[in-house]
């Protein structure tokens, strides 16, 4: 039964994307033209795509694998504001989860993605005509190979968020850098006892860009009661309940600024980084109380 769940719901969700991928690769090619009233317009008309993409998908949810969500927290939203998103990160599951609960109620979630996911068969296509940012990371050893690198994440991080100054949006940022496992935690030793350590730049290159128009700090912390689950694991119905807490948190002045040449700032940055990551943690300990209790 759990096997024939799992790919009706994959069938479903792969009908589903290739449908809408129709009208949003038709209105992404309105991006080509040299006219800001038909970029303006295929962006609101692709957002709107991409919620009912979401929608789809949410009763393809209900359907076929019909977990609890339990949300506690400030879901208070605005549709036309502008937010940046945090969540910690422990499986690809969270990006579903991240969808089901804040789709409608903010704007369409914008994630930074690696420039290599733009080769993605079809959704490649789809994440360009929705305006991901797609983002190249250089390691320590090509810049010193090239010092010409140095900076040039930094610079796409900047260029990628100036268009998204002209329309309210979400961008979503897993500040950990990468999926939590106990291996990396007990590599990193952080402070934490249910986190990884978060990496404050690109959150702070975001802020830098966007801060006129980016008030409201949207943090998302997820957790999975039994297991991590992988995504066949979730979609063929073997997760039950899984909770969620979000907090609104106000992003002040002292949020925003040069993350580079600001010493003082960077320190700041980061601290102020690692008091938010300490409250996650024992959010964190709350919902594993409540998912007991419950």
């Amino acid at each position: 039964m759990t096997l024939i769940k799992g790919c009706l719901a994959f069938l479903c969700y792969v009908i589903n994307t290739l449908l809408w991928m129709i009208p949003i690769l038709t209105f992404g090619l309105l991006k080509l033209l040299p006219f800001s009233v038909t970029k303006n317009l295929g962006a609101s008309i692709l957002d709107n795509c991409a919620s009912g993409w979401i929608s789809v998908n949410g009763l393809i949810e209900r359907l076929y694998h019909p977990t609890k969500v339990h949300v506690s927290g400030n879901t208070n939203f605005k549709r036309q504001d502008w937010y940046m998103v945090i969540a910690n990160h422990q499986s690809w599951v969270d990006i579903l989860i991240l969808q089901r609960v804040l789709n409608n109620k903010i704007p369409f979630l914008k994630f930074f993605l690696k420039k290599e996911l733009m080769y993605v068969p079809v959704l490649g296509l789809a994440w360009w005509a929705l305006d991901f940012p797609f983002m190249r990371r250089y390691s320590p050893a090509q810049i010193k190979k090239n010092p010409k690198l140095k900076g040039k994440d930094i610079e796409i991080t900047r260029k990628a968020c100036e268009k998204f100054k002209h329309k309210p949006v979400s961008v979503m940022n897993f500040v950990e850098g990468t999926r939590f496992t106990p291996a990396k935690h007990q590599k990193q030793q952080p402070p934490f006892q249910h986190l990884l350590r978060p990496k404050a730049g690109g959150m702070a290159f975001t802020l830098a860009t966007m801060g006129d128009c980016m008030n409201t700090l949207v943090d998302v912390t997820i957790h999975y009661p039994v297991k991590t689950p992988s995504f066949w694991e979730y979609i063929s119905g073997q997760v039950n309940d899984i909770y969620v807490h979000i907090e609104q948190v106000p992003l002040g002045d002292d949020m925003k600024g040069d993350y580079v040449n600001d010493r003082r700032f960077k320190q700041s940055f980061q601290q102020s980084l690692t008091t938010l990551w300490e409250q996650k943690d024992r959010n964190f300990s709350q919902l594993m109380r409540n998912s007991k209790e419950g």
